[in-house]
């Protein structure tokens, strides 16, 4: 009998404990004992602090040709690790470390841009569409559904090859809009829901005024979801634009370090004479992208009401 009033006692002080935190509080708790969540944190730490400290730290000027004498593309020659230049020189004889560490931030820049670019478009549409309703609601969706009957890839592709002049805004552009109808949809997923809510019927009942109750209690609560929806959108955005760099689709500069570009050129050109330049820039997308991934997904879990303990 003890026994058992000591477990329904240790169990209730549990529940007043977690009630005491608030559910960011109680998703950061969980993400802290996850050890996926912790690896994608790490990557993602690092991966930001290389793109911010990039131009501090890289040994190296990135596009200063040191060794473009030694460089000869008809015979095969590009020079290879050696003192002062640990990863060795690219095709013109930039550095390749230091052009590797400038690109993080150019990577960034393209991944970060093209996911708010996305974000901010599809919370417009999944906005307007969810708190509306009626036949505002049916004409969005219905142009969101066309957009996500075209594959991602190919529809990114569609929109980069009508740049007159293609450059880096041209990326960004693309694979923007390739994830608006992701966040218009959900977005208007959750608002939708938000509509049944009691907290919205009360106001309503109270007589608040339509676009108080949108912006103060539907969207507010609507967020949660589409913050966690960025994460994993960012390590997409990354892939995607590298993959447009590889089509040829990008940017057209072949002086800037940017990984996605740098990937496209040496796997095009120069992967029988210094596999290095492509094996690089490649296996840092994969890592980055994974650690966007991880994060997202933790949090994902995190904030499910289905694993909250």
């Amino acid at each position: 009998m003890t026994n058992l009033l000591t477990r329904k006692k240790d169990k209730v002080d549990g529940l007043a404990a977690s009630a005491g935190h608030s559910l960011a509080q109680q998703a950061f708790r969980r993400m802290a004992r996850s050890p996926v969540a912790i690896t994608g944190a790490v990557i993602t730490g690092l991966f930001l602090l290389l793109s911010i400290f990039a131009p501090f730290i890289a040994p190296k000027d990135p596009y200063e040709r040191y060794l473009q004498g030694e460089v000869a593309l008809g015979q095969g020659i590009i020079p290879g690790p050696r003192e002062g230049f640990p990863l060795g020189v690219d095709d013109f004889g930039r550095d390749l470390l230091s052009r590797m560490l400038v690109g993080a931030q150019q990577t960034l820049l393209v991944g970060v841009m093209a996911t708010l670019i996305g974000l901010a478009i599809g919370m417009v549409i999944g906005g307007i569409a969810g708190a509306f309703g009626g036949w505002i609601d049916t004409v969005l969706m219905r142009l969101v559904d066309v957009m996500l009957s075209i594959p991602s890839l190919l529809l990114a592709i569609s929109i980069a090859a009508l740049a007159a002049k293609p450059s880096q805004w041209t990326v960004i552009i693309a694979v923007a809009m390739v994830s608006v109808p992701i966040f218009a949809r959900l977005l208007r997923g959750t608002m939708l829901a938000q509509r049944s809510s009691d907290h919205v019927l009360a106001a309503t009942s109270l007589g608040v005024k339509r676009h108080t109750i949108v912006l103060r209690h539907m969207l507010p609560n609507s967020l949660g979801p589409v913050i966690v929806q960025a994460t994993l959108t960012l390590a997409t955005s990354i892939i995607e634009a590298a993959a447009l760099s590889f089509l040829g689709l990008g940017d057209p500069d072949p002086t800037r370090a940017e990984w996605g570009l740098m990937l496209g050129k040496a796997a095009r050109q120069f992967l029988d004479i210094r596999p290095e330049l492509a094996f690089y820039p490649a296996i840092a997308i994969i890592i980055v992208a994974l650690g966007f991934t991880l994060l997202g997904e933790s949090m994902r879990e995190a904030l499910d009401p289905k694993n909250r303990r």
